[in-house]
């Protein structure tokens, strides 16, 4: 992965995620084990979104919790890979693979959990398949030469901050409602991404 085409993202230069790739280049963590450890994440929330309908009470609670807090690690994962790869100089020839193949597992992982706990699986897969999307036209505008288009309004870390956000509120209030409304935002938000980058795309191609 080159530096110009990093998602920018202003937390790549706090002093905490500095840190912890620090940590992770003296513990001879590699980039495509942190890249590997985000499906991880996103398999384990995918296990805590499916039990939540079945969970009493407080343990449904804490099932969406802790899937709210497996969404936000795979965003750490999404960081720190990077910073380990480029900064700590551990980037392998297999990088490129490790880098972009996970995030499409986790998104289809972590969509079609959501789908699961709010009793619509097709809407979860919607919103996944929406996702993967916004991806494939960005890296198709790639593989015609052109910078990686990160733009929105829902681009990766947009999705999962409304889907975290809708989880932690699912487990307070109407699970189900709460989430088919999150989704339903996503969906509306992939698609108007979708829209965006795929005229952009076609603007530059024309023009080229």
């Amino acid at each position: 992965m080159s530096d110009e085409n990093r998602r920018p993202l202003t937390s790549r230069n706090s002093a905490w995620a500095a840190r912890l790739a620090s940590w992770a280049v003296l513990k001879g963590i590699t980039p495509n084990q942190i890249s590997q450890a985000s499906m991880g994440f996103a398999a384990l929330g995918f296990l805590l979104y499916w039990l939540s309908p079945q969970a009493p009470g407080f343990l449904q609670f804490l099932a969406l919790l802790i899937a709210a807090a497996t969404l936000q690690a795979r965003l750490v994962c999404n960081l720190i890979d990077g910073l380990v790869a480029i900064e700590g100089g551990k980037g392998a020839k297999d990088g490129p693979f490790w880098n972009e193949a996970p995030d499409r597992v986790s998104d289809l992982l972590f969509f079609a959990g959501a789908g699961l706990a709010a009793g619509n699986p097709a809407l979860g897969l919607l919103a996944a398949a929406l996702a993967i999307a916004t991806a494939y036209i960005r890296e198709l505008g790639r593989a015609e030469g052109f910078p990686p288009d990160f733009s929105g309004p829902f681009a990766k870390p947009q999705r999962m901050a409304v889907l975290t956000a809708g989880t932690v509120l699912a487990a307070l209030y109407a699970t189900e409602w709460t989430l088919t409304v999150t989704l339903w935002i996503i969906v509306a938000g992939a698609a108007i991404t979708i829209l965006r980058r795929s005229s952009t795309l076609i603007t530059k191609l024309k023009a080229r």
